[in-house]
Order: C-alpha cells, then structure tokens, then sequence
C-alpha cells in the first residue's frame, strides 16, 4: 500500500528511481526460477550481449551485479585499483562526494578537483596535473558523468582527449548512472574503461542490478589489483561465464526478466530516438524554469542535463517546502535540494521512460506549488514555454505513421 493514498496515479518526477513502465511490470510478475536451469543462463547470454549496446561498446565486459550504483562504484574500484594507489576524482556535487567518500574509505590516494556546485569538472586542472606526472603515477581518472544533485553533465570525449594528448596510460573510470541509456554515451570511442549505471535510473526497473562494464585494458588491470573483494569480484562472473552458467550467486530472476523487457522497450524505440526524447524533454523544462523567471542552478549551457533539472529558489523560500507541499498536495514527487544546495534548490526528474504530454503535467504541478509557496508565478507561463517547444519538436512515433 501506499504510505497515504492519493486518487489517482503519483507523479514520479525525482531522476531515480523513475516510473517502471507497464510491460515491465508484467515481465516481473512471475514465479521463482532454479538459476541453475538451462532457461536462465540461455536467458542470461542475451541481456549481457545487449547490454554492451546500451554501453555503445563491442569490446567491453558486462557484470550484472545484485545492488545498487554503490555496489557498482566500489565493484569497478576494487577490480582495478590497489589500496595506496592514486587516483584523481572530480567533486562537483553530492554523488561525486560520496564516491570520492567511498574511494577514501577504501584507502586509495585521492586527488581530489574541486568545483562550485552548479559547475563541471575543471578539466584545466587535469591537464595539468597529467602534464606534471611524467612518472605516471596517477592511475585513475574517476569523473560522474552526470552529477545528479546540480543538473550537470560533463564532457567525456574531453577527458579522453586530454588524456591522449599527454599519451598518459590511466585508466579512465566513468558514474553513468543517471546518463546511460539517456544521454549520449559512448563507451569505445571514448576510451572508457569502466562504465557503470543502476537499473532504477534510464533503464525504467526497480533497483537493485548495478551494470558495470569493463574494456580490456580494465580485465587486464583486474589481474594484478590488490584491493581486497569478494562479492564484487569479477574474476568469480568470468569463472561462470566461461562455464556458461553465469551467475557466481542468486540473481534476482524477476529483474532479469524485466531487463529483457525494458532492453526491448529501449531498441524498440531505438536507443538514439531515446536520447533525443531526453534532449527534448530536458530543453522544455529549462524553457519552464525560464519562464517562470528562475535559475538553473547548472551555471553554462554546455553543462546543462537532459536527464535532471535542478532549479534554484529565491532567499526567501525553502526548496524543502516546495518538494513537501507537492507530495501532500498534489501526489507530486520532485527531488530535493542536497548537502550544499540544500534548502536552495529543488529538483526536476526527467528520466526513463517519460513521454512530454506526463512533463507538462509535471510542470503544471509546479507552477501550482510555487504559488502555493508565495512565488509569483505566472499560471501557465512555464507550461506554454515547454508546449511552444515541444509542439514544433515532438516527432510523430514511429510505429503508428
């Protein structure tokens, strides 16, 4: 049940977990399976051959692991790093904070690049210090590429770059979490070596299967990385892959049998007409936040997301009071502000499987709580901002022209 019942349907508009879609749902309405069946490996071989596609690699090694994004940050840590190893790390936000967190806490050499909140990765301090490290001792590059708590995506192929042009050999460690399957991402052209994300983000499943993708040159590093780990060991998956069993441990079966749906729904709708939905709906909710005469608390164009929108309030209101009222009131789910932007800033989800006509309800929602808040805000002008857009922009879906 519910925690309080609300007629009709909640408006999930937090950027995860993100509203499951139907054929989802009855994928995962089944019984328990004996994993050791020829049924679940056979099932087991395609959703890792498709995986790679959400990734855009062919050369990389999925792991379908049971936990969330945490569980896949520490995964694609311990498999390639050794403890005492340094590593740079980009703190631009609160999830970037808890990896660089978590990365201390398993005793690595932690150079931290700082940003103000609502800015991307200062990438002129990572050409320099690739630049000072003639002896290579850097020997990771960890950057999130969507940091979710201030709407900021950073560029990748620029960090690849800079990383070739100095011809340095780290290894290049990417948080997709709230991107892939949503926003471009591209793992072999790129040259990422680890790609991580989390099922309940782009992928539209309830959580608990933590995606991390590995290039060769990550296989290779794991052969020799000291960092103490079981669970999360991929030496122990490669061991039954190679069997043609799989699964080292219990796999939940139900999310198995939604990710086969959910992959369908996405190449169904063709995983670039995917990204370009998200582009759009991103696009009309910073015309919105415009209109109503508020900032994104993203600081340049260049690092806005299409995946969340993080709008700051004036001094004068509590961005708490914005996500609370409209729970209470409207049956209406957005993000709160976090650690830094706390109290500043609230949070626009528009993420997974999400067309635009569910948006403008959202965005109507808001214009109603900011109201509601003492704001003022025109009625509407949020909302025929986005419309104005998306009315010249939505293309006809494909299956019924």
């Amino acid at each position: 049940m519910d925690y309080v019942y609300g007629p009709g349907r909640n408006h999930l508009f937090v950027p995860g977990p993100v509203n499951i879609p139907e054929p989802v749902i009855r994928a995962m309405n089944r019984n328990n399976e004996d994993y050791r069946s020829p049924a679940v490996p056979a099932l087991t071989k395609t959703l890792l051959e498709d995986v790679k596609k959400i990734f855009k690699t062919t050369s990389g090694t999925p792991f379908l692991i049971p936990t969330t994004g945490t569980g896949a940050w520490e995964s694609a840590l311990t498999n390639t790093l050794s403890p005492g190893d340094r590593i740079v790390s980009f703190l631009i936000g609160q999830f970037s904070l808890l990896w660089i967190d978590q990365q201390q806490r398993l005793n690595f050499n932690v150079d931290v690049i700082e940003s103000d909140w609502g800015q991307g990765a200062n990438l002129d301090i990572l050409a320099s210090k690739l630049a000072a490290d003639t002896a290579h001792t850097i020997k990771a590059i960890c950057i999130v590429h969507n940091e979710t708590a201030t709407g900021v995506t950073n560029n990748l192929a620029k960090v690849r770059k800079i990383l070739d042009d100095y011809r340095h050999p780290a290894l290049f460690l990417v948080d997709g979490v709230s991107s892939i399957g949503a926003l471009d991402y591209r793992m072999d052209e790129w040259g990422i070596d680890v790609s991580l994300t989390g099922s309940q983000k782009a992928l539209s499943l309830p959580t608990g299967i933590g995606f991390v993708c590995a290039s060769p040159k990550a296989l290779e590093a794991s052969k020799t990385a000291k960092s103490v780990r079981v669970f999360f060991d991929w030496k122990d998956y490669l061991k039954f892959y190679n069997m043609g069993t799989f699964w080292p441990y219990t796999p939940s079966i139900q999310l198995l049998y939604g990710l086969r749906a959910a992959l369908d729904l996405i190449f169904e709708e063709g995983l670039d007409n995917v990204i370009a939905r998200h582009s759009r709906l991103g696009k009309a909710t910073r015309l919105a936040v415009e209109a109503w005469g508020l900032k994104n608390c993203t600081q340049k164009e260049e690092w806005f997301s299409d995946t969340v929108t993080a709008v700051v309030v004036p001094p004068y209101i509590d961005s708490s009071e914005i996500v609370r009222r409209g729970w209470k009131r409207y049956n209406l789910s957005l993000g709160l502000g976090l650690n830094k932007v706390a109290g500043k800033v609230f949070r626009i989800g528009h993420l997974g499987n999400l067309n635009e006509l569910q948006l403008l309800g959202c965005l109507a929602g808001v214009e109603m709580i900011l109201k509601d808040v003492g704001y003022p805000v025109k009625l509407g002008s949020g909302v025929a901002a986005a419309c104005a857009y998306l009315q010249n922009n939505i293309p006809l879906i494909p299956s019924r022209i």
